[in-house]
């Protein structure tokens, strides 16, 4: 019996040689879930796939990593906007690890991570790809770099999505509810759903499901339910930065924009300082920062220097940032502003906190 990267290899020449369409819609999706499930244990047997990764500290508001080819101007970008000092060298893999940066920005702390290029096949673990690609896996935002010469951004982007990261989406409105026995119901809220039932059904029993309670609310294929099934993936923002834009002329930036329109570009000459003002802006943006203003018990909030959390956050996650025990021993919060229902309602860490939120945070001693 083949061993199982002979079956993934067997596996993905048989997707790549099938037409797909109306008739053979189910077996693709089945040979993709079965695809899915062996790189999964493929990653088990390995122990995550990697040998020794880097080791990054998380700090600041939020985290962005840079991705890109070898010799972009990821290092260029980093010294310019921020604290840190990358070598810069005009050849190929000048960055063997991972570099942090602090970019100040209009209160926020950001930090900047400067890693090594990635190439094709680096979520197979080429060129340390898989210790790169766990990084990227923890961060906030993602920007992919590329310049005006070397801008392939497809490769960039199978790399992310056979790593299990999903640019720019969000989580599939799948649930799957397993239970111990009756099968598999399946119901939709959606009319005309791409998958039928018995394609649902296949897909979820090449991962072990027998008995289980599904609910599609929105049009998924197979894949964004491989997504659900797979249980690894992660849902991250991004947009394309496009380097040594004074190399050309306004009609090739101006087509290079177009072509990628998809990705949000940027255009910038981290060089010759062009557009980083505008790069520093967009991250800023891109990071959807909102204001939390706190108010220590007994005492009156501090109005004038709010802190920045990203939107999205609960209490629990402003615990976290302002001190590593304070989630530890939380005892309640209270909070006034659009969050809450009334003034000085109390809450729990899983309440999610809105722009102009006023905390407080009640600890144990």
């Amino acid at each position: 019996m083949p061993n199982i990267e002979e079956q993934i290899r067997e596996i993905e020449e048989e997707i790549r040689r099938t037409d797909y369409n109306k008739k053979t819609q189910h077996h693709i999706g089945l040979l993709k879930a079965k695809l899915a499930r062996l790189r999964i244990e493929a990653e088990k047997r390995k122990g995550g796939g990697g040998g020794e990764g880097y080791a990054v500290k998380k700090s600041g508001n939020a985290t962005v990593s840079l991705v890109g080819f070898p010799s972009v101007g990821k290092s260029t970008v980093l010294n310019k906007i921020t604290n840190a000092t990358s070598e810069v060298a005009p050849y190929a893999f000048t960055t063997l690890t991972v570099i942090p940066g602090l970019l100040e920005y209009r209160g926020a702390r950001i930090q900047i991570l400067d890693l090594p290029g990635i190439i094709k096949d680096a979520s197979k673990g080429k060129g340390r790809g898989r210790e790169v690609l766990s990084v990227v896996r923890s961060s906030d935002l993602i920007i992919l770099m590329v310049d005006v010469f070397e801008n392939n951004v497809d490769i960039l982007l199978q790399e992310l999505q056979a790593s299990g990261i999903r640019l720019n989406s969000r989580p599939p409105r799948v649930t799957i509810t397993k239970r111990s026995r009756g099968g598999i119901s399946v119901s939709y809220t959606v009319q005309n759903p791409q998958l039928s039932e018995a394609d649902i059904k296949s897909i979820l029993g090449e991962f072990g499901y027998y008995n289980a309670d599904v609910v599609i609310r929105e049009d998924v294929d197979a894949d964004r339910l491989i997504d659900v099934l797979a249980g690894n993936r992660v849902y991250v923002q991004g947009f394309l930065c496009i380097n040594k834009i004074d190399l050309v002329d306004e009609a090739t930036r101006n087509e290079l924009l177009h072509r990628f329109a998809h990705l949000n570009p940027i255009a910038i000459s981290a060089e010759k300082g062009i557009g980083l003002e505008e790069l520093k802006q967009k991250i800023f943006d891109s990071l959807n920062f909102i204001r939390v203003f706190l108010k220590p018990p007994g005492k009156e909030a501090d109005m004038k220097e709010p802190l920045l959390v990203r939107g999205g956050s609960t209490v629990g996650d402003v615990c976290e940032y302002l001190h590593r025990d304070m989630r530890r021993k939380f005892r309640y919060a209270l909070v006034w502003g659009p969050s809450s229902r009334f003034p000085g309602q109390t809450v729990g860490l899983d309440h999610t906190v809105q722009d102009g939120d006023i905390l407080t945070i009640v600890s144990r001693k």
